[in-house]
């Protein structure tokens, strides 16, 4: 088998190379290059060589450039040039040595005659990796920049769009309101100034910016009562849920425990009886009526559910805009106790209870529309008024003469009026009779001046 002794020669290059590499940290050709500078800048002044050593680094670095030595293309010599001799002996003799090999020897003869050409290699390569570190960190540091850079765009994009979003969508809610109040609006307008139609518009705009600004003021003040009231919610829904489960089903018995439910209300209640007997300067005990038991009241969840039942068992309403609608039940003989469910569609209503110490010719439930809650709830009709004949035989009033005289029963306070989130859950509550008369379960939207209110409710008896 024929050997190639090139190819032997390469392999032999090779290993050299990664032998010095891993040896110098640096390529071969750096640290020839680097020993080459060292030797002309060092010696004679940093090192002493002796003269064959010179020779031998010469040789070094001709074979290194050059090759191997070619006797018939090289000049000739002068008779005196005794150095000159001495070097092209010295380069001849490395023979066919390769150019890597003799790269290899250079480099290990200064490290040999030389303790400072290893601290010098070192000090270049610790330069170079400090370089590197300073263009890698360099680097790194563009790159962050132009991260930065995009991440401020991408935020100042999002920001830009959400300032879009936010303004569509409170436009939306003005077109909203708008279309539900523009005929009212209109007609307002038209009676303020008849057949002027730019004041017209502006009032119509300046009603429509007073209508968003009251309805974001409504769902802030929603928002806050919704935060306040859902602590004490989720500690009695439990107690509740039972007691709603026994009110809907009509039990007979312990329907109810005062312990179990004990809610905001029985403090309003109390309080608001006191401020109206401290105002009007009589109690309870002063108009000769016996004492009202607080009412007991709950909230659920099942407000759809609920509106569909109420629905199809009759029990729904419209409560118009600045309107109180007065739901008046009598008590019935073979019960002891009223119970009340209501919700509403979207919006909340105020709600409160009285009872009116009457007797009642009927079972019958009934509903009443006032404009407002002021004149005793706009049941003066249902009163009437007591008539009664009185005859004589005065010539001047003549022989019969019928007198009028109006008598109001009295009514107690149960649950004052208070606006109620009905249209997020279900508002229930019960009251044992204080007596025979007319429950009056009053749903007051006067404080809304051009919505209408959907009203669903349920009332029935506990024997």
């Amino acid at each position: 088998m024929k050997v190639n002794p090139e190819k032997i020669t390469l392999q032999i290059d090779q290993g050299i190379i990664e032998s010095e590499e891993r040896r110098w940290g640096l390529s071969l050709r750096e640290v020839y290059k680097h020993g080459l500078a060292f030797y002309k800048d060092k010696e004679g002044k940093a090192m002493h060589l002796s003269y064959e050593d010179r020779l031998k680094l010469v040789a070094y670095t001709q074979q290194a450039a050059h090759g191997p030595l070619d006797v018939n293309s090289a000049p000739p010599l002068g008779v005196l040039d005794v150095i000159g001799r001495d070097r092209r002996a010295a380069w001849q003799a490395l023979g066919q040595t390769s150019q890597i090999q003799a790269m290899a020897g250079f480099v290990h003869t200064i490290d040999r005659l030389c303790p400072l050409f290893r601290p010098y290699i070192e000090a270049i390569q610790k330069d170079l990796e400090d370089k590197k570190q300073q263009e890698l960190k360099k680097e790194q540091d563009e790159k962050s920049h132009v991260e930065l850079e995009n991440r401020i765009m991408l935020e100042e994009q999002k920001q830009t769009k959400t300032k879009l979003t936010e303004e569509q969508q409170v436009q939306r809610i003005k077109d909203a309101l708008n279309a539900q109040s523009y005929d009212q609006f209109l007609q307002y307008a038209q009676q303020q100034f008849p057949g002027n139609f730019d004041q017209q518009a502006v009032l119509i705009r300046q009603l429509q910016d007073q209508h968003y600004q009251q309805y974001i003021q409504q769902l802030a003040v929603d928002e806050r009562l919704a935060n306040s009231n859902i602590n004490c919610n989720e500690d009695i829904e439990k107690e509740n849920i039972d007691v709603t489960k026994d009110c809907n089903s009509n039990d007979t018995e312990n329907i109810l425990d005062n312990k179990s439910i004990q809610t905001s209300e029985k403090a309003e209640v109390s309080d608001y009886n006191e401020e109206s007997r401290e105002d009007e300067g009589e109690s309870e005990i002063d108009d000769g009526l016996p004492p009202v038991e607080e009412a007991r009241m709950w909230t659920r969840s099942e407000v759809e559910e609920f509106k569909e039942s109420a629905r199809a068992h009759g029990g729904m309403l419209t409560v118009g805009h600045g309107e109180t609608v007065t739901v008046r039940v009598p008590t019935h003989q073979r019960a002891r106790s009223i119970c009340w469910e209501f919700a509403t569609d979207h919006y909340d209503i105020g709600f409160g209870l009285h009872f009116e110490w009457s007797k009642s010719p009927t079972t019958e439930v009934t509903v009443h529309v006032s404009e407002s809650d002021d004149d005793e709830d706009g049941d003066d009709d249902d009163y009437g008024d007591e008539e009664y004949t009185i005859r004589g035989t005065d010539p001047e009033m003549g022989a019969d003469k019928t007198v009028l005289t109006n008598s109001r029963p009295l009514v107690s306070l149960v649950v004052p009026i208070y606006r109620r989130d009905c249209h997020t859950e279900v508002y229930a509550g019960s009251h044992t009779y204080p007596g025979e008369g007319v429950y009056l379960l009053k749903f007051d939207n006067t404080y809304s001046l051009w919505r209408s209110k959907t009203l669903y409710y349920k009332v029935y008896y506990i024997q």
